[in-house]
This record gives structure tokens, sequence and C-alpha cells, in this order.
């Protein structure tokens, strides 16, 4: 088991830091969407700043089974596909990635022939009926441990029934898997949610060449495709849930300074910093750019944080919840995080995790069914455990920077963020063993 020893930054020392391009892992939801939707274009896609993690990784290997001919040259991917996928001789391996796993089961479900999906020991005790089910009842012949609940996934992809689903929960994954299902069905389909989640699946579709109308902002229609998908051609750019971890070393830390550059600007991905914002961080957004998505800049600057609650647009702070909660330990009054059920689904139950870890390092919490609430106050010192869990590990590691940490079981962050500790060395002094 890998462990990472934080050491605390001395009390005179500030960060005053601008992060270039290259520093911050690029974009993670749409890296593994760049590499999956190339296999459905016909002709040759081209993928610059693909983010080179575990996970992403994994999907590009999938791909490449799949048929799709895989090039690299200096920054650049070049992925040539009939578009379409071709029946695998080899199991699929998703690593550690939900992401992974839950989109080529909705991708490959509309694909001729017969397909294994599985991943790590932690993916494959991660729940899957969230997919798996609404799956099922739109045609899709898919089964696996439990029912279909656990992975390893089988799939023999066949013709897919439209549909009319309205979701009883808000989730990327889900609603993606539904899209990708869709696109080879016999009519429209129609698709509904709680609140808006991430949109990168539908934003991305449509550049390729696919109709897919906004009805409400929590209603799609999807037509199915009659024609060859374009070929994508993008530049991945800078992960704000990745960067988020950065945005709270320098909202915590006095008198600091954060500027991160070539970030996604997506409303559905910043929520998280509008959040630090309404604590009290100072934060600016520039935007440069607008292709695909708004690219720019964040600039965070440290203020004196006070409580807040949280209860909307869970769906676009899912990853960012374990960060927020290492800021909302060091603010001035409780704060709360409601309607987050979704977060016991994740790598870990990181409800359960960061309750556990808050406590271990003198932090006052109470642990709800769909959230928890916490009191500001001094964090101390503790032995973490990250659960396996990347976002956890990293997490931890920034609180590390006001009062030291050892965060037992650190792989995982290779699953997103590879050089998360270089980075952090920059600040502090960090041991990994």
């Amino acid at each position: 088991m890998k462990i990472a020893k934080i050491f605390p930054l001395m009390n005179d020392k500030n960060i005053n830091r601008k992060f270039a391009e290259t520093e911050i892992g690029s974009d993670k939801s749409i890296s593994h969407r760049s590499v999956m939707f190339a296999l459905l274009a016909n002709g040759e896609s081209v993928v610059e700043n693909f983010l080179e993690a575990e996970d992403t990784q994994n999907s590009l290997k999938i791909v490449e089974k799949l048929g799709a001919k895989v090039e690299r040259r200096d920054d650049k991917i070049f992925i040539t596909s009939e578009g379409r996928a071709k029946e695998a001789d080899d199991v699929l391996d998703c690593g550690n990635s939900g992401t992974g796993i839950r989109l080529f089961a909705g991708l490959l479900s509309s694909q001729k022939g017969a397909f294994f999906l599985t991943g790590d020991k932690y993916l494959r005790r991660r729940p899957m009926k969230r997919v798996t089910k609404p799956l099922k009842e739109i045609g899709a012949f898919l089964d696996g441990r439990e029912n279909g609940n656990l992975a390893p996934l089988f799939i023999r992809g066949g013709e897919i029934k439209s549909f009319d689903y309205t979701s009883s929960i808000s989730s990327a994954q889900v609603k993606s898997a539904l899209i990708l299902a869709s696109l080879y069905g016999n009519d429209i389909s129609r698709y509904r949610e709680p609140e808006l989640s991430r949109d990168h699946t539908e934003r991305m579709l449509r550049g390729m060449g696919v109709d897919i109308k906004n009805i409400s902002e929590t209603e799609i229609e999807i037509s199915p495709i009659t024609k060859p998908l374009q070929p994508i051609n993008i530049k991945v750019p800078t992960d704000p849930s990745s960067a988020f971890f950065f945005a709270v070393a320098g909202a915590i830390i006095p008198n600091s300074k954060i500027h991160l550059t070539n970030m996604l600007l997506n409303k559905t991905r910043i929520e998280a910093y509008k959040i630090l914002e309404k604590m009290g961080a100072k934060i600016e957004i520039i935007v440069r750019e607008s292709k695909y998505e708004e690219i720019g800049d964040i600039i965070i600057s440290s203020g004196e944080l006070k409580a807040v609650e949280v209860s909307e647009n869970i769906s676009w702070l899912i990853d960012e919840i374990p960060a927020l909660a290492i800021a909302m330990s060091l603010a001035n009054g409780t704060s709360v995080i409601k309607n987050a059920e979704e977060l016991r689904v994740k790598e870990s139950d990181r409800i359960s995790a960061v309750v556990k870890n808050l406590r271990n390092c003198g932090i006052k919490v109470e642990e709800f069914k769909d959230g928890f609430s916490v009191e500001g106050g001094k964090l101390l010192p503790a032995v973490i455990d990250s659960f396996g869990d990347h976002r956890i590990a990293m997490s931890f590691s920034i609180a590390g920077l006001i009062c030291g940490m050892k965060i037992e079981d650190v792989e995982g962050v290779n699953t997103s963020f590879p050089n998360f500790y270089n980075i952090l060395a920059e600040f502090s002094q960090v041991e990994l063993s």
C-alpha cells in the first residue's frame, strides 16, 4: 500500500502561483468522451492534450480493442474508425473508471457483437444498476453479477427501442449511457432529469452531427443517426475538478493567490468555485475562447471563510465535495451538505469517508443519509484512510498543507491526476512510500 506524508507549510509561507496549462491535468470527462466518440465517427479524429492517466488510457485501449486504429504523434492522438465498434476478442478492462464502464455499457448496447466489461477490485464493488436497469428497459441485452448490478458486465449488442425516460437522479453517466444507446434506436428518444447534469456528451455529439434538441434545461430529445458522424477534432482543456484541489489551497492559506489557466468553464463544472466564493474566497473568471466549450482562467485569492449550506446543483459538485469539506472545516460556523446521497456510490462512500476522516482530524461532523454537517474549527494532523478513493486522498493531502497528514492508499491518485504529488511538493514537503 502506497502512503503519502504531507508536511505543513511554514507559518510565513504563502502560495502565490500561476499554473501553466501543462501542470494541471487535462479534463478527465472530456478525455474519456473524446476517444469513445471517435470510435463512432467515420474517418480520422484528432485529440490534443489528452489526459495521460490510468482511467483515460484504459478507455483509449478499449477503443483500440473495439477496432479503431490509434496513433500518437507529439501531443496528439489520431483515431481512425469506420463508425462502428467491432466485437473484441478479449475482456475490456476499465480499471477504476465508473465513467468508462457506464458509458461503454451504453455505447456497446447498440453495437453488433458480444462484449465483456470489467475493472479493478474497487470498480467491481460499485453499483451499476442505475445504468444497467434503464438500458435493459430500452431493449439492451445486458447482465452481470447481482442481476447486472456489479461488474463484470456482459453485453450482447443489438436493436435498441426508442424511449421516453425520466430519471430519478441527475447523473451525467446515466444520461450519457442512454444517449449513446439511443443513437442507433428505431425512433426519436427523450430523456429527463431532476436538474441539469454535466452536458459534455450532448455538446460534443452535436458537434459531430447528432441531432440533440433541448426541450428545456432538464429535457432533451435525441434523433437516431442517419449518416456517419463527423470525426472529432478537439484540444482538451484543463480539468476544473482536478484544479479545484489547488483552488481550495489558495482559499485556506492566508494571503495566497492561485491563477489557473486553460480551464474548462462549463457552468456544470465550476459550481464548486462559486461555492468557495460564497464562503468568502475571492474568485475571478476570465473567458478566453469558446468553441465546443468556454475556456479561460480562474483566479482564486484567500479570504476569511464563513459557513455555507449546499443543497442545490449537487450533480455539478459531486467530485468536488470532499475538497469543499476541507474548506468547510476551516470556515466560521457550521456548513451543511444536503441532497448528496449520490456520494455514497462513487469510488468510495464519500459521505462516510469524509465524516470519518474529518473526525480523525478533530473536526465536529454529523452524518446524514444524504450528506453531512461540518463545524469549522482547527484541523489536527491525523492518519487518513482514503478507502482507495483518489479524491479523498487528494482532498486530505491539501488539508495537510495546514497541519500535516499521513494518507494511506494513494495509488488511486494515478487514475486521474498522476502528477498531483509532484505539484504539491512544490508547495511543501511530501514523502511517498
